[in-house]
């Protein structure tokens, strides 16, 4: 009877210490599912089965269980019943950890949005759009290069191809659709990106500018622009890892205002001169963005009105944090002929039809090679100057996401290629080689 107290005692100290190593990893463990799961679910309207089964499949976030209150807009994720989180869905702001049961009920303001254009064709509107064949395109490689695409391991969800802003190819995955509004992750720093471009274009702010933070002004900090911080090569302390532990998964899943995490850091390098990733930047520049207006709500709608909804991205959500601040970073949502029109835009060089929606000059500015990143990134774009995609032009640039998310723009071939997945594991070069193949 001893031994087995003692076997039980010692089981029972075994699993104390792993829940006290493993306790901040269970956090984001439950935090992601439950924040997947409320977006997903409220946002993206699918069910909580399909969710699981798309989603939240990949491990670890599988062994999180998950429950919907669609009464409440809740979602709430457990880890070995050790530990759970919950995240709302907020309409017009999209889904939230919570912090606290109390924001669960906490008001908030809301974007204003505009009504949907459903009759002009698309791009320029929602409605259907005048086809036409082109005599230089070869259909049957374009549908080869789409098979590839689509292979099963490739885990593709919606895949869009624009030549000469017309849709030639377009196939999506069993259970979306065109009206699928689908997670862009990192997609969503060209956004933010982009508003710079916009507030810029319109004499609100110059870029060069240095950084308005106040807590910089007495040190080294003070010499960061916002130039520097659009290209990532502020020089600013920033840990982007998803595994462990890190800045960025603390800001995502523990933070009440996203855009102070970066704000805090401090050099580790010098301006202009160390290039480093970091999502932290982007929710900083969304927090400097809030800073031009004079109410929060003209913060909130300056966004929509000024680009989501000027280019009919009707479908687009971008969710912010519990602070009201959009997560510039990471959660944009959109179905895949939305994000195709967000490449449109720049494969127009700032041009909606007829109207400037930023300078042309705007476009150099985002593909100019940020020093020390051996030209992979510009200004919240990334680049292909080096030649990682070998088969494509050295002129390509494009928005990209966690898990295979992508808005190609290849303005000499006006093309614009968008794909939207689970993985990362697709060889893109290889797909986009043969989407080329097919322009005769």
């Amino acid at each position: 009877m001893k031994i087995l107290k003692r076997i039980l005692l010692l089981l029972v100290v075994i699993i104390t210490i792993f829940v006290i190593y493993n306790y901040p990893k269970l956090n984001m463990l439950a935090g992601y599912s439950a924040k997947n799961t409320a977006s997903s679910v409220f946002l993206g309207e699918r069910t909580l089965a399909f969710t699981d089964q798309t989603d939240n499949s990949f491990s670890p976030v599988n062994l999180a269980t998950d429950k919907v209150d669609k009464g409440k807009k809740l979602a709430t994720s457990s880890a070995f019943g050790l530990l759970t989180r919950k995240a709302v869905y907020r309409k017009g702001l999209g889904s939230v950890l919570i912090l606290d049961e109390s924001d669960v009920e906490a008001d908030y303001l809301v974007p204003i949005r505009t009504k949907p254009d459903d009759s002009t064709p698309f791009p320029f509107g929602n409605g259907a759009q005048k086809d036409s064949v082109f005599k230089n395109i070869n259909y049957s490689q374009l549908e080869k290069a789409m098979d590839f695409l689509f292979e099963e391991e490739n885990q593709t969800r919606a895949g869009v191809i624009i030549y000469k802003n017309q849709i030639i190819a377009e196939r999506y995955a069993d259970g979306f659709d065109k009206n699928s509004k689908l997670l862009g992750w990192s997609m969503t720093k060209s956004i933010t990106g982009t508003i710079f471009g916009i507030l810029q274009s319109q004499g609100k702010i110059n870029v060069q500018d240095l950084a308005p933070i106040e807590s910089w002004q007495d040190d080294e900090r003070s010499k960061i622009t916002i130039h520097n911080l659009l290209q990532m090569n502020s020089g600013l302390e920033w840990d982007e890892n998803y595994d462990e532990i890190s800045d960025a998964t603390r800001m995502l899943f523990l933070e009440r205002d996203m855009t102070k995490e970066q704000q805090r850091k401090e050099l580790v390098g010098k301006p202009n001169a160390t290039w480093n990733y970091s999502s932290g930047t982007t929710n900083l520049l969304s927090g400097i963005i809030k800073d031009q207006f004079k109410t929060h709500q003209e913060y909130l709608d300056f966004w929509y009105t000024n680009l989501i909804d000027k280019i009919g991205m009707n479908s687009m959500v971008i969710e912010a944090d519990l602070s009201g601040n959009y997560v510039g970073s990471s959660y944009a949502w959109a179905t895949a002929r939305d994000w195709a029109k967000f490449g449109i835009l720049y494969l127009n060089r700032g041009n909606w039809n007829g109207e400037p929606i930023f300078d042309e000059s705007w476009t150099d500015y985002v593909v100019d090679p940020t020093p020390t990143s051996d030209g992979w990134y510009g200004a919240q774009f990334w680049l292909n100057s080096s030649g990682r995609y070998p088969d494509a032009p050295k002129n390509m640039f494009f928005a990209s996401g966690f898990q295979g998310q992508n808005v190609y723009i290849l303005p000499d071939e006006e093309l614009v290629i968008v794909r939207l997945s689970l993985t990362k594991k697709a060889n893109q070069n290889e797909f986009l080689k043969g989407v080329l193949k097919s322009i005769q």
